[in-house]
């Protein structure tokens, strides 16, 4: 199994991320979303890690960073996208009913060749196996969000997960400059939000119940800990509306209580966190 095609499903924050940091170690890389807004919104968010790359990343100058932005395929057509991938790379929402449709249309137009992993954050590989056609070519394969610099991926498959597909992304997550994280069996949150997301919400639950300002939750956890952020600034980072999709399908009372607060204080007021200027903090353009 060689891996030399990538598709990526969904070009929000993190899925143009993964596009991204796939093609500047040489991938031919194509990525997929559903409306002609969505595409419009992948080409400014391309530019924008251009110039990060060009500032921050190994490489990223002489022209690699932008000549990387250019040389990614955008459609909104699933059927070219996937036509002759070797491996999809899904990152749409965190709702199962969407990665569901993702997939059944996945199974359907891929070739047979084509691996495909879900970055899911939270929904375990297993929930979704059935609706890809080929469970033994199916797995995790989870980025953290500004890859570039918190290069983690993790690899969790399913009990049907063919071995060496698990060894091949394994090598493509090397590839593409990552540290992968082998997982040995499934785990909601994998490790990293396993220990990330109980930090997350209980730093929610404070704020929401009004015990202590998100900017004296911040600087109680990075001098308590030495950490150079907060969880409220990791927050801004990933991006609200990942945290609200994943509180608001949780099926918790506590979950649907702080989705309400994220959702009424936050997402109806466009501060969706870094990506638009404003979240739990304003950030300048």
């Amino acid at each position: 199994m060689t891996i030399h095609k990538v598709t990526v499903l969904g070009t929000g924050v993190l899925g143009s991320q993964i596009a991204f940091q796939t093609a500047f170690h040489g991938f031919d890389v194509t990525a997929y979303d559903i409306s002609d807004a969505a595409i419009a919104g992948a080409r400014d968010r391309l530019a924008k890690l251009a110039a990060t790359y060009r500032r921050e990343v190994p490489g990223g100058g002489d022209g690699k960073a932008e000549e990387t932005a250019a040389g990614i395929a955008l459609t909104t057509d699933l059927a070219v996208a996937v036509q002759d991938a070797d491996l999809v790379i899904e990152a749409v929402p965190e709702v199962l009913t969407i990665k569901e449709q993702t997939y059944r249309q996945l199974g359907e137009l891929a070739p047979e060749k084509t691996i495909f992993a879900t970055n899911s954050s939270t929904l375990l590989p297993s929930d979704m196996k059935d609706y890809t056609g080929r469970p033994d070519k199916f797995l995790a394969l989870h980025f953290a969000n500004l890859v570039w610099r918190y290069n983690t991926a993790e690899v969790m498959g399913t009990p049907e997960t063919d071995p060496q597909v698990f060894r091949t992304v394994v090598e493509f997550a090397a590839a593409i400059g990552m540290e992968p994280i082998e997982l040995h069996k499934e785990k909601a949150g994998y490790v990293l939000n396993s220990l990330l997301v109980p930090l997350l919400n209980a730093a929610m639950s404070l704020g929401a119940g009004g015990f202590a300002e998100p900017e004296a939750v911040d600087k109680t956890w990075r001098i308590g800990t030495g950490a150079p952020v907060g969880p409220f600034q990791m927050l801004d980072i990933i991006g609200l509306t990942t945290p609200y999709n994943i509180l608001v399908n949780s099926g918790d009372a506590d979950g649907q209580r702080l989705a309400a607060w994220l959702k009424t204080n936050y997402i109806d007021q466009g501060k969706l966190g870094v990506a638009t200027g404003e979240g739990f903090y304003k950030y300048s353009a």
